[in-house]
């Protein structure tokens, strides 16, 4: 991170798409896969480009992970190590990067892997990484999130409200903003127009159910990795 004045705050290094993907794949998976972390070149390709909890899917070789783990390295964000049977191996260096804890850490991992979402989507999805029992846990880890300067609301408070990292480049930072007023432009048709929102736990419900499904893929995909790497 960048030096600041005392009475501001720091402003993290921007990241490509690129790097940003795979310094998220090596935070989740050193927490939800552990017996395979270090991770190989092969393994972090296979899981940069996985279906589960991936927003937007990518499609990364090798050359993109190495370019990738090369901008992390000259931040401060990973290293590498030397692996068993001279392979080498990567792991991220984000505790210190960026000063997270454990509840941190996983909220901001998943606006890595997902890109922005509302506080009840970070609290579930978070929670394959560190439980956070309720809203008000999530609203805690976002909260420290926003005073080291790392995440920042999209929207205005309310229901709804969206957060995002703040690792993204200027034109990135631009195209979201953009993207958000005119999902907002889009909300604000005439109530008689717009179809009932569904009922609250029904989504709840529902994302809950997905979230499951996708755990389940991620775990036949670390799997299935494990084999070929």
């Amino acid at each position: 991170m960048t030096d600041s004045s005392d009475d501001a705050k720091s402003v993290p290094t921007p990241l490509s798409a690129e790097a940003r993907r795979v310094l998220g794949v090596l935070i989740e998976k050193a927490k939800t896969t552990p017996d395979s972390y270090p991770m190989t070149l092969a393994a972090i390709v296979t899981a940069c480009n996985q279906k589960s909890n991936r927003n937007p899917q990518m499609s990364m070789d090798e050359d993109d992970v190495l370019l990738a783990l090369d901008h992390l390295r000259e931040a401060g964000a990973a290293r590498e190590i030397q692996g068993s049977g001279r392979v080498n191996k990567y792991r991220h260096a984000a505790y210190e990067w960026l000063d997270l804890d454990n509840p941190t850490s996983a909220v901001l991992t998943e606006l890595l892997l997902r890109g922005p979402q509302t506080l009840g989507e970070l609290r579930t999805r978070a929670s394959r990484m560190y439980a956070l029992d309720d809203l008000t846990a999530a609203q805690t880890a976002v909260d420290l999130l926003i005073a080291k300067g790392l995440v920042e609301p999209l929207t205005p408070p309310g229901r709804g409200q969206t957060f995002a990292h703040k690792l993204y480049p200027p034109q990135e930072r631009q195209y979201l903003e953009a993207k958000m007023e005119k999902r907002a432009n889009a909300s604000a048709t005439p109530a008689n127009s717009k179809p009932a929102a569904p009922d609250q736990s029904v989504v709840e419900k529902i994302l809950s159910r997905l979230d499951n499904l996708e755990a389940k893929l991620d775990a036949i995909e670390d799997r299935l990795g494990k084999l070929e790497s």
